[in-house]
């Protein structure tokens, strides 16, 4: 017999006063219950109880242990009734990573069906870099990121569920294109790199190491950059016209669609690139978060 089983004895013969009613209500007969008890005491060189024809009375220490067991054995029962709860009512749990930029443009509406199918299930999101969100995701701190496809990615003991291409552009105001048009008249995509002011994201950004690698791989080196932390601050300098902004192709439609900002051609097209959730390899997962990737892309955790 385990020793949570004496416990559990031993709690019950506490609670009726008694070693023949404990043996009623646990469905054992009465030697096994005075065994399982003295077993007890002599694991604690100890007695727990003292016995007469009247039935039993704690010592001391019986009532220390009491006291201890009385506190378990509640915080065991309401384990079982908040697993009973989610069974129930299909709640649960699920930890997410994220940038703030992808928070803003991808994961809201995610989140906002999600939680409407899904309304008992406590979500906590982390808003950080990338490169936290994949730390995390290795260390076991998070279930889910979303993230962007990278170098670090690859390399990560870590599974990767795109959702989306995007496309990274040179975005500017009009004003700011037509003063560059007027100063440079002869090779305009030569000399906007040494005459215009690019605005970046901070390098340790992804995006921004993407970007970086391309303008390498272009011979493309810019003079004058202005570096902040989001991808709404870059849309916010670029439309009051501070310089030429890298940003997120899809995250400035209506923002082109206006005409408050117009596209700025920078020699190649930088290539698309994926975004999508990641997720640990070899973690078992959670039921709440099957059901968020189930919408995502049905079976797709069939090879877990």
């Amino acid at each position: 017999m385990n020793s949570l089983n004496l416990y559990h004895i031993f709690y019950t013969v506490a609670q009726c006063g008694n070693i023949s009613a404990a043996a009623r209500k646990l469905y054992i007969s009465q030697p096994a219950v005075s065994k399982s008890v003295s077993r007890l005491e002599e694991s604690f060189s100890s007695p727990l109880l003292v016995r007469s024809s009247r039935g039993v009375t704690l010592t001391e220490n019986g009532r220390l242990l009491y006291k201890q067991l009385e506190t378990a054995f509640q915080a065991i029962r309401q384990g079982e009734e908040m697993i009973s709860r989610n069974d129930l009512l299909g709640a649960g749990s699920l930890s997410m990573g994220v940038s703030a930029t992808l928070c803003k443009y991808v994961l809201l509406p995610y989140l906002q069906d999600y939680i409407a199918e899904n309304p008992y299930v406590k979500i906590s999101l982390s808003c950080q870099s990338t490169h936290e969100t994949i730390t995390a995701l290795e260390n076991g701190a998070l279930e889910l990121g979303l993230v962007g496809e990278s170098e670090r990615l690859e390399g990560s003991r870590l599974n990767f569920l795109p959702i989306r291409e995007i496309h990274d552009i040179f975005v500017c105001s009009p004003d700011y294109l037509d003063k560059l048009h007027t100063r440079l008249k002869e090779d305009f995509q030569q000399e906007i790199l040494t005459q215009g002011t690019f605005l970046l994201l901070n390098k340790d950004n992804v995006t921004r190491q993407y970007i970086d690698r391309h303008m390498l791989l272009q011979g493309i080196t810019v003079e004058h950059k202005i570096e902040v932390s989001t991808m709404d601050l870059l849309i916010d300098f670029a439309r009051i016209g501070l310089g030429i902004a890298c940003v997120i192709g899809e995250f400035v439609r209506d923002e082109l669609q206006k005409g408050s900002l117009m596209e700025c051609s920078i020699r190649e097209p930088i290539p698309p690139r994926r975004i999508g959730f990641a997720y640990p390899r070899s973690a078992r997962p959670s039921a709440a978060m099957s059901a968020f990737l189930a919408r995502l892309a049905p079976g797709s955790f069939s090879e877990i």
